[in-house]
């Protein structure tokens, strides 16, 4: 896929980190996009197209195309500088029954979620070995510990997530890089606004704090990962489910 950069304002200075953010279009992605430029970062997303916050650089790409992952970060390394925190948000399902999921359900779920996450992770660390420190943040999801019905291939693809984090900081910690899972649950998006009220109501009986998560309770959270505060936390899930994965 053709991988295409546009010139646009960032609100942040020149002091600002150079900050990737997969998938930043909407819902969790983009309101971490959002707190990212709000906490005076210079905001990049690679992402397929889509409407985005102000302040956040466009490069589209594919994450399932190593060549147009690879060119957008030199875009964005060329217009902004070296990255120095990536956020790998974006992520897709197809949930289906065991029995039922395909070939092609499993393997293109995993061919974003979780091989997507390595070609910019791979891409990302680059700069950051150089430079010998950097943020990377993985967006997981509570379903990676705790499964669910339905959900082999995501479920699969998530907690993989959990091992490449660990990997990579156990490769890279030495060089100031740190890796993190953060593993929200249910969140308030337009797609669990459109949850049946029955489908609603059953989620929420099973979560201890009788609420789904706003999308910005997420982006503080990851917000605190990539920042200088947490410089000593590596190889974590840290969740934002309202209790719901407690044991996990």
């Amino acid at each position: 896929m053709t991988t295409t950069s546009a010139t646009q304002s960032i609100a942040a200075g020149p002091t600002g980190r150079v900050v990737v953010v997969t998938g930043a279009a909407r819902g969790i992605g983009r309101a971490i996009a959002e707190r990212f430029v709000a906490d005076g970062d210079r905001v990049a997303t690679i992402y397929r197209g889509g409407d985005l916050p102000k302040g956040v650089a466009p490069y589209v790409a594919d994450v399932t195309d190593t060549e147009a992952v690879d060119a957008a970060f030199a875009a964005i390394e060329k217009d902004l500088g070296p990255v120095e925190v990536l956020v790998a948000n974006a992520g897709v399902t197809k949930d289906q029954l065991l029995m039922r999921m395909s070939d092609e359900d499993f393997e293109s779920v995993v061919d974003v979620n979780l091989k997507g996450t390595f070609r910019c992770v791979r891409r990302a660390s680059k700069g950051m070995i150089r430079a010998r420190k950097g943020r990377i943040v993985l967006v997981g999801s509570v379903v990676g510990q705790s499964g669910g019905p339905g959900q082999v291939n995501y479920a699969s693809s998530k907690a993989a997530l959990v091992g490449m984090a660990r990997s990579i900081t156990r490769e890279l910690g030495a060089r100031g890089i740190t890796a993190n899972v953060v593993a929200p649950g249910y969140v308030e998006t337009d797609m669990t606004a459109a949850l049946p009220e029955d489908v609603r109501n059953g989620y929420l009986k099973s979560i201890p704090a009788a609420r789904f998560a706003t999308t910005d309770e997420v982006a503080h959270v990851v917000s605190f990962v990539a920042s200088d505060a947490a410089g000593y936390v590596s190889g974590a899930v840290i969740p934002v489910d309202g209790g719901l994965g407690m044991g996990h």
